[in-house]
C-alpha cells in the first residue's frame, strides 16, 4: 500500500498557464494568480508578450483610483480602451497589468507588498512568460504612480517586501514613469466635493483617500508611504508627468519629488502639463509619427538616460488591442501616440 502524500498547505501562488496566442503572434496570459492570501480575493495580473525572437523587456502597469478603486484591465477614461497596452506591444515591449488590495481591503503597506510580490512572481516565471527581467520598468497613474515610485525607491527595504507569493527574487525595477502620482499622502489637500454631487454619494465615498490608506498608521509607516521620504542616491531614473492645475494631486507633489531626486543625484525629468493641466484631463492630439518607436504625452520626446535598461522613445502609432486579435500597426487616420512608452535599447 503506497503512502499518501502529506498536504503541504495552501498554495502561495499559481504558475502561469497556457497563453492565448493572437493572429499576430502576441501571447496573452490572463488572470495569473501571483499571490493567494487567506481571507482575500486572489491577487492577479495579466501579461501580454509581443512576438519577437528574444525575451521582451517588461513594463509593469499599476492602475490608479485613489487606492480605493481601479482595475488592472481598465485605463483612465481619458485614454482609448487598451491604448497604453497597444503602444507598448507595438514598441516590442511586454506589459504586465497588476491588481493590488485596495485601502478598504487592507491599509498600507499592503498595496506595496502586493506590487512587490507581482514583480517577484514575474521574475520567477520569466522563462515561461518569455520576458526579459533584466529590463523592467514600472509605470503608474495617480495612486498607481505613487506605488510605482515606492516600488522603485524601496527595493533595498527588506522590511517592506512582505511575505506574499514568490519569495526570493528581487522586486527592484530599472526605470519609472510616474503619471501625476502622490509624493507624500500626508500633504494631499482635503478637497470636498460640491454639495450637489456629495449629496448623492454614501458617506464612505466622501472620506479623504489618504485617511483610508493610512488608517491607524504610526509615524514610521506614514514615512514609508511617502516616496518623497524614500529618495536615495542610486535610485532608478524617473519621468514625472503632471498637469500644472491638478486639484486632486497638486502639481507641487511632482515638483517636490523631482527636487528630492535631483538633490540625491538621481536622473529625473518632469513634463509639467504634458497631459493637460488638470488631473485626468483628456490628452491633446499630436501629429503622426513613425510606428516603430514609443511615445510621450503631447507629442514630445522624453528620454530616460540610455545607460539604463529601458528608454523613452519618440512618438509613433498604435497597435491592436490586447486580446482583440488585431495585428499591431497604425490604423488609417490614427493620430500619433499620446502616452509615454519605452522601447528596447
Amino acid at each position: 500500500m503506497t503512502e499518501q502524500a502529506q498536504w503541504s498547505g495552501p498554495p502561495r501562488f499559481l504558475p502561469p498557464g497556457t497563453p492565448t496566442v493572437r493572429e499576430d503572434g502576441t501571447r496573452q496570459f490572463s488572470g495569473l494568480s501571483y499571490a493567494l492570501v487567506a481571507g482575500y480575493r486572489p491577487l492577479q495580473l495579466d501579461v501580454w508578450v509581443p512576438p519577437r525572437p528574444a525575451p521582451a523587456p517588461l513594463v509593469v502597469w499599476i492602475h490608479g483610483g485613489g487606492w480605493l478603486s481601479g482595475d488592472r484591465r481598465y485605463l483612465p477614461e481619458t485614454l482609448r480602451p487598451n491604448q497604453l497596452f497597444d503602444e507598448l506591444l507595438d514598441a516590442g515591449l511586454a506589459v504586465a497589468t497588476v491588481d493590488y488590495r485596495l485601502a478598504r481591503e487592507a491599509p498600507f503597506p499592503a498595496q506595496l507588498h502586493d506590487v512587490k510580490a507581482a514583480v517577484r512572481y514575474l521574475r520567477a516565471h520569466a522563462g515561461a512568460l518569455g520576458i526579459d527581467v533584466t529590463r523592467v520598468g514600472a509605470w503608474g497613474e495617480s495612486a498607481g504612480g505613487h506605488l510605482a515610485a515606492l516600488l522603485a525607491l524601496t527595493a533595498a527595504r527588506t522590511d517592506l517586501e512582505g511575505e506574499l507569493g514568490v519569495i526570493g527574487p528581487s522586486s527592484a525595477v530599472d526605470v519609472v514613469v510616474d503619471w501625476y502620482g502622490v509624493a507624500d499622502p500626508d500633504t494631499i489637500p482635503r478637497s470636498p466635493l460640491p454639495p450637489g454631487p456629495a449629496a448623492t454619494l454614501p458617506p464612505s465615498a466622501l472620506d479623504h483617500p489618504p485617511d483610508v490608506l493610512l488608517a491607524g498608521a504610526d509615524p514610521a509607516t506614514r514615512a514609508d508611504a511617502a516616496p518623497l521620504r524614500q529618495v536615495h542616491p542610486g535610485a532608478p531614473p524617473f519621468l514625472l508627468v503632471h498637469g500644472t492645475a491638478d486639484r486632486v494631486v497638486p502639481f507641487a507633489q511632482s515638483e517636490q519629488l523631482l527636487a528630492a531626486l535631483t538633490a540625491a543625484g538621481v536622473s529625473a525629468r518632469a513634463r509639467p502639463g504634458a497631459w493637460g493641466r488638470s488631473h485626468l484631463q483628456r490628452v491633446r492630439r499630436g501629429r503622426r509619427h513613425r510606428r516603430d518607436v514609443g511615445a510621450s504625452p503631447g507629442g514630445g520626446a522624453d528620454r530616460i538616460p540610455p545607460r539604463h535598461h529601458l528608454t523613452a522613445a519618440e512618438p509613433g502609432g498604435t497597435g491592436g488591442a490586447p486580446g482583440s486579435g488585431k495585428v499591431p500597426g497604425r490604423r488609417s487616420g490614427q493620430r500619433g501616440r499620446t502616452t509615454p512608452a519605452w522601447r528596447p535599447r
